[in-house]
């Protein structure tokens, strides 16, 4: 009975021309070949490179049975005026007793005893569903972009779309919850908002900003603004990679060092905090492919051998790093990340750019080439008993580490 209804739920959620309120309706998706294009672009347009029909579509190749996506396109009176973009994780037992093994040893509670018996017990079962309107992928504000001009319209269509798409994909009886990410507590990260549909607020790591001065031509314009000590830091960082080959990839060269570019890409993962959304090995060659105007790919060689690599996307405003790998081994000897920070002040200042996103992770090393902290926060909201009982520790899993933030520049007289 209750199987047959979800059923029935799921499949409503297709149907076109889903009323919201007044003259707004929506359609949801499951694929993007199923998409029309051009409503999707026409109501983007060029606001969000991560939200565009073109990168949406590489990364629908990454869908497998635990993890798939929704695209919904809002329309007022059928014209189409936004779009709300979702990602489905299903989590294995084992998979999401890891991510939150070390908060529920700190509970000493006889309810989270018992759930870490029956995580071991039923180890490969799906006991969670994370349904995200936003991308596991990429730290920042891609979720939605709606043309409306008042702020409580653009929250209560948002709230609609998911509502709807959630209750659509909730497991019963299981763990289910829903999130939203990331704002900028300046933008839509406004609690007054969120509140009003019962989501709860936390603060994750925050996104590492460098805004540049005026009148920068070389890098070493932007170091000699360093004080003497972090001055000295840089040379010997430079320094230290100068043995090294750097060149800026073709999409020819991209493609034929694909399986090094993720290989050195999964080093670097496996180091990450938080595993929730691994690339597949196809990713950055599928991004080329695309034809994406706006990624490159810097690499590092020590002769023939690529150790470390760097992309991004150079938007109408910043520099956005993406992802990045490197050879853990000779990551010491040639400085290879804080090289890779320093790649991306350089490439900002070759196009022009004033500022450089440099996502999350890493918030201390990053403090010392300059960036600054823009502190983000996530809503979440259970669909169930149990899953109250179990996100606040995997809420606390998510929250920022400590760190000390460092000044590298020169103070003021």
């Amino acid at each position: 009975m209750f199987l047959l209804c979800d059923k029935i739920l799921a499949k409503n959620i297709l149907k076109p021309n889903r009323k919201l309120f007044s003259s707004y309706t929506y359609t949801c998706f499951e694929e993007i070949s199923l998409v029309p294009e051009q409503e999707w672009t026409k109501a983007l347009g060029d606001k969000n490179v991560f939200l565009s029909y073109s990168y949406l579509s590489v990364l629908h190749k990454e869908k497998t049975p635990h993890f798939r996506f929704r695209y919904v396109i809002v329309y007022n009176r059928k014209d189409p005026i936004g779009v709300v973009y979702f990602q489905i994780n299903d989590f294995s037992a084992s998979l999401f007793g890891e991510l939150i093994e070390k908060q529920i040893s700190e509970l000493k509670s006889k309810k989270a005893s018992v759930f870490q018996k029956y995580i071991e017990k039923n180890e490969n079962e799906t006991i969670m569903r994370l349904v995200t309107c936003g991308n596991n992928f990429i730290s920042g504000e891609h979720g939605f972009y709606l043309d409306v001009n008042h702020k409580k319209t653009v929250f209560k269509l948002v709230e609609g779309v998911i509502d709807s798409v959630s209750r659509a994909e909730k497991l019963r009886g299981r763990i289910s919850a829903v999130l939203v990410k990331d704002f900028y507590e300046e933008g839509f990260g406004d609690k007054d908002c969120w509140y009003c549909t019962k989501f709860i607020h936390f603060n994750v790591e925050p996104n590492m900003i460098i805004d540049l001065p005026d009148g920068l031509t070389h890098l070493n314009d932007y170091i000699a603004h360093f004080s003497k000590k972090y001055r000295n830091r840089a040379k010997h960082i430079l320094k230290a990679s100068s043995g090294l080959t750097k060149r800026r990839l073709t999409s020819e060269e991209i493609i034929k060092h694909n399986d090094v570019i993720y290989d050195l890409y999964t080093q670097v993962f496996n180091h990450a905090k938080f595993k929730l959304a691994h690339l597949s090995r196809n990713y950055f060659k599928d991004v080329v492919e695309a034809k994406t105007d706006t990624f490159y790919m810097d690499a590092w060689f020590k002769e023939d051998t690529m150790v470390s690599f760097a992309c991004g996307f150079c938007l109408p405003s910043e520099v956005e790093a993406h992802y990045i790998g490197l050879d853990y081994n000779l990551n010491k000897e040639f400085e290879l990340y804080q090289t890779i920070l320093y790649s991306y002040i350089e490439q900002a200042i070759a196009v022009k750019k004033r500022r450089i996103n440099l996502g999350r992770t890493a918030s201390e090393i990053k403090t010392t080439v300059g960036a600054k902290a823009h502190e983000l926060i996530c809503y979440i909201k259970p669909q169930n008993t149990v899953s109250k009982l179990i996100l606040k520790p995997f809420m606390q899993f998510l929250q920022p580490t400590e760190w000390i933030p460092r000044n590298p520049f020169k103070e003021e007289a």
